[in-house]
């Protein structure tokens, strides 16, 4: 029996839904799980993950959402800026030799995230709305928090790989015509993949968070007024905080317990500087683009709608106060897809992948559009680019198979949907993977 034969039995009998793959590898987790001693407290504590494995979660799913959320901001200053201050605090927790890494993200949504290796991500969308460094040390310190007290391990443990591995797979093909691909997977959302953290662990966070803040040399109160943001932007506009939230549970209790521990344990810190004028110097080019973020999260909030006439005309306003923003131009690039002006929206991608050559995003959505304007020469041209930038993207396989077969390539092009087959047997594009596989005698 040939290996290719083997494989299409091996589809035939053996498919397990998204469901038993999680249940698997959890029982795979709890098998592998074990006892520790926690780095904060000394006292044991369950986990699921080794250190290794750990760092090796950041390195191989870190990069996709980091990517996902459009990469770092192309303003040296301020990812110098934050990347110092994270690594001043990152040398005072309790695990100073895990490896940290700090990063502003072009995302306009309020959020930050920490993997459990140490890599971090904090959004423009934000940065853009902190006050001063006292604010900006409490978000990272808190992200420090997590790691230090192993929240993801404790959680999720090796599941947390096998949810992001599996969301990866998620790629529709409307029809067997390379033209008809109109989705695409890969979609690895930071809410989706990082643990849900429960109170507790937040409420451990805040106060790990708290101590690395005043051991750094902040008052404490810098907490309490991230806290008060939050507070106050969630009221404001609830739905651009609501990815935040899903990993971050928020709520007045928590400020109450940062404000009675400014004012008693460390009350003395209160009188330290918040270093507010280095913040503002620091940080001026970003918040001087504030409206174009601002816009740009609107517009997002309407794509989410579908109010596709309304997101279009944000992201304008986004484009002529910042006409070099690469989240503008790709955002507007996603919008005019979603309404179906591939030729208007290609020309926007082309503008962000000039602006950010180096970035992901905006070489995956041109080879879609190309696909989708029956282009499979410059489809494949950009997914390749695309899985060079940003390899193990399964998703990308299978487009690169698609616009291998349109352009002629048929042997190229089931050497790709095998290679997707190995890591997905479920959805449209498993299908049609095996359907062609099939078609073309390689499986019987």
């Amino acid at each position: 029996m040939s290996r290719f034969d083997a494989l299409a039995r091996s589809l035939e009998r053996n498919r397990i839904t998204r469901r038993q793959a999680l249940w698997l590898l959890g029982a795979g987790t709890a098998a592998l799980s074990g006892c520790a001693a926690s780095p904060v407290t000394g006292k044991t504590i369950l986990v699921g993950m080794s250190e290794a494995q750990e760092k090796l979660a950041d390195a191989q799913v870190a990069p996709h959402q980091f990517s996902q959320d459009l990469g770092a901001i192309q303003d040296e200053t301020v990812n110098r800026y934050v990347a110092e201050l994270g690594k001043r605090m990152g040398g005072l927790t309790h695990r100073p030799l895990m490896p940290y890494s700090y990063r502003v993200l072009n995302a306009n949504y309020v959020n930050a995230y920490t993997f459990p290796g140490g890599a971090m991500g904090i959004t423009r969308g934000i940065l853009a709305e902190l006050d001063d460094e006292a604010q900006l040390a409490a978000l990272l310190g808190h992200e420090l928090g997590h790691v230090n007290a192993r929240h993801a391990a404790q959680r999720q443990g090796q599941s947390l790989i096998a949810q992001a591995a599996l969301a990866g797979l998620n790629v529709a093909a409307q029809d067997s015509n390379w033209g008809g691909v109109m989705a695409i997977g890969g979609q690895i959302g930071a809410s989706a993949l990082l643990a849900s953290y429960s109170r507790e662990h937040e409420r451990e966070a805040d106060a790990l968070g708290q101590a690395y803040l005043v051991k750094a040399g902040y008052p404490a109160t810098g907490m309490v007024r991230l806290h008060q943001l939050l507070v106050d932007e969630e009221k404001a506009a609830p739905s651009l905080l609501r990815t935040m939230f899903s990993t971050h549970p928020m709520s007045h209790e928590r400020m109450q317990a940062a404000q009675a521990a400014a004012d008693n344990q460390y009350h003395v810190s209160n009188s330290q500087d918040a270093r507010r004028e280095r913040f503002m110097d620091s940080t001026a080019s970003l918040r001087r683009i504030r409206p174009t973020i601002n816009a740009c999260k609107n517009g997002e909030t309407a794509m989410a709608a579908k109010q596709y006439t309304m997101a279009q005309v944000e992201f304008e306003s986004a484009i002529a106060k910042t006409p070099r923003d690469y989240a503008s131009n790709l955002r507007m690039a996603q919008c005019l897809q979603a309404q179906g002006e591939t030729g208007r929206a290609g020309t926007y991608a082309s503008v962000a992948r000039e602006i950010y050559p180096q970035e992901a995003q905006a070489h995956k959505l041109s080879g879609v559009l190309a696909l989708q304007q029956r282009d499979p020469g410059s489809a494949f041209e950009h997914l390749d680019r695309f899985d060079r930038l940003l390899p193990g993207d399964a998703g990308t396989t299978f487009l690169k198979g698609i616009a291998l077969e349109g352009i002629g390539n048929r042997q190229a092009a089931a050497q790709h949907y095998l290679a997707y087959l190995r890591q997905s047997q479920q959805g449209n594009a498993a299908q049609y993977s095996y359907s062609r596989l099939k078609a073309w005698g390689v499986v019987k």
